[in-house]
């Protein structure tokens, strides 16, 4: 490898591989993707690769089913897991990504102690929290992604809403993943605007809930699989925020002590992303309303988090 910056994508599957585009694309360093089966990562990693001459970017792209070759990153992002199927219950799928996640996060902190964590993995809240106790890092080196996803969808349908830029709209939201996220309209401005001057209650309400099963609404559509191109993009955006210490303000899954009186879980809240991973989580006051949602997100996560544990984890 290189001087350049090292990113290790465990899963290529959609999620994991479409990661592995966006970072060559955004040429945030060397990439390295990791998978058990055979081949796959191989085989995407070479055909990415050879993308590099027409698209113009320049690092080194390689596909492992080991963990050696993942050595000294410095960013790790975790896509694997399964996808719940039909007659599975929510504690099987539990138990199974507990075991797949733990497995994960152990190896590659063996070879990469240093690195930061990205958990991408659902269920999201508790898979963050299993990749801290199997790695080993500080609270600060391991944060999940879902914030991002969940505000980006937010941000899309206001602009559909309202026919302008997405780029003039900014959003924030806490709590947990998709059903449990508690959106702020009194944190949402399209260009400086507040968007409950410009969207009426009701419609911003169904917005609101568009977003919520924003997950929901691609799997019905796809019929086999979900969503893939915002996971990957949600995440290479921590990691670029990561690997050149941007500082970017992001909503994510992190360890909340005693920030919004939280006690120790994973949760979604805004942070700080810069090179020494969550620098800080930052406190924003909550309406009554606002409050009583996230208390419910957070009971949730406590709820998932206490069948990891019971699990082993």
């Amino acid at each position: 490898m290189t001087g350049r910056a090292k990113i290790t994508i465990v899963g290529a599957g959609s999620v994991g591989a479409t990661c592995a585009h966006w970072t060559a694309a955004k040429e945030l360093g060397d990439i390295v993707l990791v998978d058990i089966v055979e081949g796959l990562p191989q085989g995407k990693a070479l055909d990415l690769r050879e993308a590099s001459p027409i698209e113009g970017f320049d690092c080194e792209i390689v596909g492992t089913n080991r963990y050696e070759e993942t050595a000294d990153s410095d960013v790790i992002i975790i896509t694997s897991g399964l996808a719940r199927k039909p007659g599975m219950s929510r504690d099987d799928l539990i138990a199974r990504n507990t075991e797949i996640v733990g497995s994960v996060a152990r190896q590659a902190a063996k070879f990469s102690p240093k690195a930061v964590m990205i958990v991408v993995s659902n269920p999201l809240d508790a898979m963050v929290y299993v990749a801290w106790k199997a790695s080993g890092f500080p609270t600060h080196r391991v944060v999940g992604q879902a914030g991002i996803l969940d505000t980006a969808r937010f941000r899309t349908f206001i602009a559909m809403e309202l026919g302008c830029s997405v780029e003039d709209i900014s959003t924030l939201l806490l709590g947990g993943h998709g059903d449990d996220m508690v959106p702020l309209p009194s944190c949402t401005a399209v260009g400086g605007i507040p968007v409950t001057s410009l969207i009426s209650k009701d419609r911003l309400d169904a917005i609101v809930d568009r977003a919520r099963k924003g997950g929901g609404e691609i799997v019905a559509l796809l019929k086999t699989g979900s969503a893939y191109y915002a996971p990957a993009a949600a995440s290479v955006q921590m990691a670029e925020a990561i690997i050149r210490d941007k500082k970017r303000v992001l909503p994510c899954a992190a360890y909340c002590g005693k920030e919004y009186g939280i006690g120790g879980y994973f949760v979604g809240v805004p942070c700080i992303l810069g090179k020494g991973g969550v620098e800080k989580v930052l406190e924003v006051p909550l309406s009554s309303q606002e409050k009583a949602a996230f208390q419910v997100s957070i009971e949730h996560v406590k709820e998932l988090v206490a069948v990891v544990q019971k699990i082993g984890a």
